[in-house]
């Protein structure tokens, strides 16, 4: 490890107990971090509230971060043992020389639709169009980067002006302001729009574009170290995705969401549940393999910001080990016909 390296590191440990508060992890406990307070978090949540890893002889601690680079960081450091939701994580860590592994992927689809003021009926009309993004590089640009390849635009070619704008309630007020043409939402969001006369030009639930979402990355010597952990880990998440799914369960996954996000609106904690549903149905029950091609696709987005991500063989980021052990014991099937899946 290199001499800057190590400053960062130390630096932005710092940092990650100074905004958190949170101490180093108890014995036999395991910090868990997340870089983002959206729905995607929720699946997280609702295993910590529902005891699933409690179930599975888990002890964690779940907590939030500023960035990529901090989990980054905090891995590197040992200060945590898990990154929870950044497949980005990895790419960029192994631009930095750091060898992260990508042990499951919970999510394989984009869960935001494209939605355009009214007068935009087809996505050829977006050209010279402003798009609303929460940060150049992050996660709802990735969507709108797919969106739009999708239907065969290019932001510079087109001449579409990509602007940061804020998170997706933000980016949905924008839109209605008229401040931005065009923008991706979850679908909770849409659908208002849609009622306020705003177009859909993509729906998610119907293209199910290939992505990399909720990923669980760890540093390859945890892994090592940790393989009966990390399997009772991905069962307690996975356990979680498939409780969501569940109509009878929804005032405990609507009590999780408004605790959470310290909501007082009901209609939120509606959307931000119905986000969720539509993100999990996504899958119909995938097991949590990472998709090579999702990961591709992130590679190819991501290289444009930063060229040596192209270089990644991104095959060598991924590590099906503790998946495949979960999947031979016959964990899935034994599951599924818990929650009577069929």
């Amino acid at each position: 490890m290199t001499r800057t390296v190590a400053a960062s590191i130390i630096f932005l440990t710092s940092a990650f107990f100074a905004v958190t508060g949170e101490p180093f992890a108890a014995p036999g406990e395991i910090i868990i971090t997340h870089a983002s307070m959206s729905t995607t978090a929720i699946p997280l949540w609702v295993a910590q509230r529902q005891n699933f890893f409690g179930k599975y002889g888990v002890k964690p601690k779940s907590v939030w971060v500023r960035s990529n680079p901090t989990q980054i960081a905090t891995l590197a450091s040992g200060d945590t043992q898990i990154a929870y939701g950044g497949a980005t994580t990895a790419l960029a860590a192994a631009v930095g020389g750091k060898e992260l592994k990508i042990v499951a992927s919970l999510s394989s689809r984009e869960n935001l639709d494209l939605v355009a003021r009214p007068g935009i009926n087809n996505p050829k009309d977006l050209r010279g169009k402003r798009f609303g993004i929460q940060s150049i590089g992050g996660g709802v640009w990735k969507t709108a980067t797919v969106w739009l390849e999708h239907f065969g635009m290019d932001e510079k070619r087109d001449n579409i002006q990509m602007m940061v704008i804020g998170d997706v309630t933000v980016l949905s007020q924008a839109l209605e302001t008229g401040r931005i043409d065009a923008t991706v939402v979850p679908s909770f969001l849409s659908r208002r729009l849609a009622e306020k006369g705003f177009a859909i030009l993509g729906k998610c639930d119907q293209v199910r574009l290939s992505s990399v979402g909720m990923a669980i990355v760890v540093d390859r010597e945890y892994l090592q170290q940790s393989s009966d952990t990390l399997q009772d880990v991905v069962k307690a998440l996975v356990e979680s995705m498939v409780f969501i799914t569940i109509a009878k369960n929804k005032p405990a996954v609507l009590d999780t969401i408004t605790k959470q996000f310290k909501l007082t609106d009901p209609a939120v904690a509606e959307g931000a549940y119905q986000d969720v549903f539509t993100l999990v149905r996504l899958e119909e029950y995938r097991k949590p393999y990472v998709p090579i091609d999702g990961l591709r696709i992130l590679q190819r987005l991501m290289k444009s910001q930063n060229a040596r991500i192209g270089d990644i063989k991104v095959e060598n980021l991924v590590d099906s080990s503790i998946v495949k052990k979960v999947d031979e014991s016959g964990f899935f099937e034994r599951l599924y016909a818990e929650y009577g899946v069929k």
